[in-house]
């Protein structure tokens, strides 16, 4: 048995109260119906920013009556002080997954983004220390590496940052370290590495690149590759996330306090993923997918990132369970199914 089964059965055997706030985003609605199928009690915190009501919609078709009746939803905000408080009460573990995401974003809005990802991000610290929650995991990211240009990346060796978005992740971990510090409240970052499958946004400006390209196939719009296509990403299947949330919740007192990378560790140039992906559309649609166009690389990109998960793996028992294959043909099922 796997530490992830291990841990999945103590967790059905023993029913616990956990927060996830950003619920109706696109890990946090995974994560949501994980818990709910461990008959998890789950309070979720959303203000609908960027998340989504079809969202919690497709969880509750996804489980039975008995597990929906155990989430409570607040419509809140983390920039909200009272409102961090009143989700908290009475939680176990608290799964911070609420942010302004997108690099692109960050660029434009970055007084928004800082507000969000970091006087949000503080105001949930607070609150769950105050509260005297067990644990708190909280979404970390690959974008904290910056310029450093070694590969694979190591958790205890970062660059410069590219993007507000980028600082105020690393801000995120610098608060989590000092709360422990200052006040013994211990917390586990999970730097995640392009994370992508089932109920992600396709459209809008900032949406991620998978399921960016998943849509613009389906509606037969052009595919727009950033750059010459050779440039690469550690590609992270939303199986695995949910994976290391719930391992991290969970994790024995000498893996605390710590950030970790949440990946597959291998490489998937631009290139490769646009293949990938049409040849699980032309599988599933039975037609030929047009080729992509190229045009100038995008401000704030890194050229290159892989993980090393060999933190993650040893301190936590992660194991990726989907690979980039396997990933995207799941995803584009679900976009076209």
């Amino acid at each position: 048995m796997t530490r992830y089964e291990e841990v999945q059965s103590a967790l059905k055997a023993t029913p616990r109260t956990w927060l996830v706030t950003g619920v109706a985003g696109f890990i946090g609605a995974n994560l949501l119906e994980k818990l709910l199928s461990l008959d998890q009690a789950v309070v979720g915190l959303d203000n609908f920013e960027t998340g989504f009501q079809h969202n919690l919609d497709d969880v509750r078709s996804c489980v039975s009556a008995e597990q929906w009746a155990r989430f409570r939803f607040i419509e809140g905000d983390i920039r909200d002080l009272d409102d961090c408080r009143r989700a908290v009460a009475g939680v176990n573990y608290v799964s911070h997954q609420a942010a302004l995401g997108s690099v692109p974003r960050s660029l434009e809005d970055p007084i928004n983004t800082n507000r969000a990802n970091i006087d949000g991000f503080l105001n949930m610290l607070v609150a769950a220390k105050d509260e005297g929650v067990k644990s708190f995991t909280y979404a970390a990211s690959s974008s904290t590496y910056g310029d450093s240009e070694e590969l694979p990346k190591v958790e205890e060796r970062i660059g410069k940052p590219l993007s507000p978005y980028a600082v105020t992740k690393y801000v995120n971990e610098l608060y989590a370290d000092v709360f422990a510090r200052c006040y013994g409240f211990n917390s586990i970052g999970l730097r995640y590495f392009n994370v992508f499958g089932p109920r992600q946004n396709p459209d809008g400006a900032y949406a991620a690149v998978i399921p960016k390209w998943i849509g613009a196939i389906l509606r037969g719009e052009p595919v727009y590759i950033n750059g010459d296509g050779e440039t690469s990403r550690d590609f992270t299947y939303i199986d695995n996330a949910v994976q290391a949330n719930l391992l991290a919740a969970v994790a024995d007192e000498d893996a605390v306090n710590r950030v970790y990378n949440v990946a597959c560790g291998e490489r998937t140039t631009l290139n490769e993923l646009f293949d990938g992906l049409a040849n699980a559309v032309e599988k599933v649609k039975g037609a030929a997918v047009q080729r992509p166009n190229y045009r100038s690389f995008r401000v704030g990109d890194v050229r290159h990132s892989l993980a090393d998960i060999q933190g993650i793996t040893s301190m936590l028992g992660y194991a990726p369970s989907i690979l980039i294959t396997q990933g995207l043909r799941q995803s584009v099922g679900w976009f076209c199914p």
